[in-house]
C-alpha cells in the first residue's frame, strides 16, 4: 500500500502543477482520479499500456489489483467514503480476466438511451457522496458502451473549532472586500512551520481533524509560480520532516504570511493565532485537456484496450467533478471522476484550458487533505474567492451538514 500511496500522490502533484485559471476557485482529487484508470488500465495493451502505466506509477498488470485495494482501502478509512462503478451496454463483450477483476457489485448495464442512463448514473454519483456531487461528470451517448467511475468523499470535523469574524484584508486581490474569517489560538506552536522547497520558503498550518484527516493551509512566496507551491506542499505533506516547527522559528517573519516575536501576555504559554478564511469551493476538470497527464493521449485512438473486450474500444470523456468546503467546525470535500469509452470512436482534442492559484491566507491560497497515518493526500484546492460573511456570526450552528 505504501508503494501506491506514493503512485497517487506523484499524480497529484503533477496535476497541482497545471495552474487554476485566474480568479477561479478549484479543487480536485488525485485518489479519486487514480483508482479507475488503474481499472482502465488493467485492460490496456501497446503504446496506451505504456502511456498510462507511466501516469499511474504501477505496472498495468497489477493495477486493477491496486485500484480496487486503495478503494476498499478508502472506504475503512474514518472519514473517508470510496466507490467504484462500471456500467457496460449488453452489446459489448467483456474479458472475464478484467470482470473478475472489478470490486465486488461494481458492475452495471447502460441501456444506451441518454435519458434513462443519466438518471442512473446521476443516482449513483449523488448516492455515493452524499449529494455533494449531485451529477456524474460525464455524458453518455447511443455509441458509449462501457462507463468506469470513482466517487470519493472526505470528512472531518476540528479537534477545536474556530471562531468567525468579519475580515478586512488591507492588501492582495481581497483588499476593500470584507469576507467571512476564522481564527483560533493554541498553545501548540509547532502547528505551524516552514520548510525550505524549490519553490522557496512555504509555510505549513496543519489544522488537525477527530477522523485523522488533517487540512494543511499552504503558503509559498508571493511572486513563485502557483503550481509549483502546491506541488512543493504536497511533498512537504509527504515529509514532514522537511518542516522547521514554530518553536525554532526565529523571530520576524521567519517565512511567508508569519510574523513572530514576544508580547506581553497572562500566561507563559506560548500561543499560536492563526486567522484564515471560509470557502465553499466547486470545480470541473476535464481531463483530456491534459491527456500526458492521465496517460489517456493514445487511449483516445480505437483499439488499445483488448484487456477489457475484443472490441476496439476508445475513450471519449473524461473528467472529474470536485467540491471543498472549511468552515469554523470542519472540512468535507468530495470528487467523482468518470470516463466514457466507445466502440471505434475517434480521438477528442479539446481546447487546452489554463489553471492558476495564488497562495496567501488573506489573499487566494492552497489547501491539501491529508490522511494523517498514510500520508496519502486525499483532495487538493486553491481558494480565490472566500464566502462572504454572514448575517449572523452564529448561523452555523445549527447546519446538519456539521
Amino acid at each position: 500500500m505504501h508503494h501506491t500511496v506514493r503512485a497517487v500522490n506523484d499524480l497529484t502533484a503533477r496535476w497541482a502543477r497545471q495552474a487554476p485559471g485566474d480568479g477561479r476557485n478549484t479543487a480536485f482529487s488525485g485518489p479519486g482520479a487514480w483508482a479507475p484508470l488503474a481499472l482502465l488500465a488493467a485492460g490496456s495493451a501497446g503504446p496506451a499500456a505504456r502511456e498510462l502505466a507511466d501516469a499511474l506509477g504501477v505496472p498495468t498488470a497489477g493495477a486493477a489489483d491496486a485500484g480496487r485495494e486503495l478503494s476498499a482501502a478508502l472506504d475503512r478509512t474514518p472519514g473517508v467514503s470510496s466507490a467504484l462503478g462500471v456500467w457496460t451496454g449488453d452489446r459489448l463483450p467483456l474479458e472475464p480476466a478484467w470482470t473478475a477483476a472489478l470490486p465486488p457489485h461494481s458492475l452495471g448495464r447502460i441501456t444506451g438511451d441518454p435519458h434513462t442512463d443519466r438518471a442512473v448514473l446521476d443516482a449513483w454519483a449523488a448516492d455515493r457522496t452524499a449529494g455533494q456531487i449531485p451529477r456524474l461528470p460525464v455524458t453518455t451517448t447511443p455509441d458509449t458502451e462501457l462507463v468506469l467511475a470513482g466517487a470519493l468523499t472526505v470528512r472531518t470535523d476540528w479537534i477545536r473549532r474556530f471562531q468567525p469574524y468579519d475580515a478586512r484584508p488591507g492588501s492582495g486581490a481581497w483588499q476593500g472586500r470584507t469576507v467571512a474569517g476564522l481564527y483560533r489560538t493554541t498553545g501548540l506552536l509547532d502547528r505551524v512551520g516552514v520548510a525550505d522547497t524549490t519553490a522557496g520558503p512555504l509555510t505549513v498550518l496543519k489544522v488537525l481533524g477527530l477522523q485523522g484527516i488533517d487540512v494543511h493551509l499552504c503558503l509559498g512566496p508571493e511572486d513563485a509560480a502557483p503550481g509549483a507551491v502546491l506541488a512543493a506542499a504536497v511533498r512537504t505533506a509527504e515529509h514532514p520532516a522537511r518542516l522547521r516547527p514554530g518553536t525554532l522559528l526565529p523571530d520576524g517573519t521567519p517565512g511567508p504570511g508569519l510574523e513572530a516575536g514576544w508580547v506581553r501576555g497572562y500566561t507563559r504559554e506560548p500561543r499560536l493565532l492563526a486567522r484564515t478564511v471560509e470557502f465553499d469551493l466547486a470545480d470541473d476538470h476535464d481531463l483530456l485537456h491534459h491527456p500526458d497527464l492521465f496517460g489517456l493521449r493514445t487511449a483516445t485512438a480505437t483499439g488499445h484496450f483488448p484487456g477489457i473486450s475484443p472490441a476496439p474500444l476508445a475513450v471519449t470523456a473524461a473528467r472529474q467533478s470536485a467540491t471543498a468546503v472549511f468552515g469554523p467546525r470542519g472540512f468535507r470535500a468530495a470528487a467523482v471522476t468518470a470516463f466514457g469509452v466507445a466502440v471505434g470512436a475517434a480521438p477528442t482534442r479539446p481546447p487546452y484550458a489554463l489553471r492558476q492559484i495564488t497562495a496567501t491566507f488573506d489573499r487566494p491560497f492552497a489547501f491539501l487533505a491529508v490522511h494523517r497515518t498514510s500520508r496519502l493526500i486525499l483532495a487538493v484546492g486553491w481558494v480565490s474567492d472566500p464566502k462572504p460573511p454572514a448575517p449572523d456570526p452564529d448561523s452555523d450552528s445549527d447546519d446538519p451538514d456539521w
